[in-house]
């Protein structure tokens, strides 16, 4: 079993291939970093609370697939989307309010 920190890491990861996508569009490069620095603050906050708590399987398992489908988004203007999706979901999977 993983712990929350772990399953954070690995949504994290997952949030760093959709912001280098959405980067590619020049116009929304600002409001990209800005995205990803939001939802990586909130995303560590919870990492550090939680410290050591395992995850259960099925969320580990739903985390996992989630950020495995984040990550085969090739869409730019999607994946700025998903950027907001992956926390919240995530968030959600691990008891958290977005």
């Amino acid at each position: 079993m993983v712990t929350v920190p772990v399953a954070i890491d690995r949504v994290q990861a997952a949030l760093s291939a959709l912001t280098a996508r959405g980067e590619t569009i020049e116009d929304e490069w600002q409001y990209v970093t800005d995205l990803e620095a939001a939802w990586r603050t909130r995303l560590e906050e919870v990492a550090s609370a939680r410290g050591g708590e395992p995850v259960p399987s099925h969320v580990e398992t739903a985390l996992e697939r989630v950020s495995a489908e984040a990550e085969s988004i090739e869409d730019p203007h999607r994946a700025i989307d998903w950027m907001s999706t992956l926390p919240q979901v995530a968030l959600l999977a691990l008891g958290e309010a977005p």
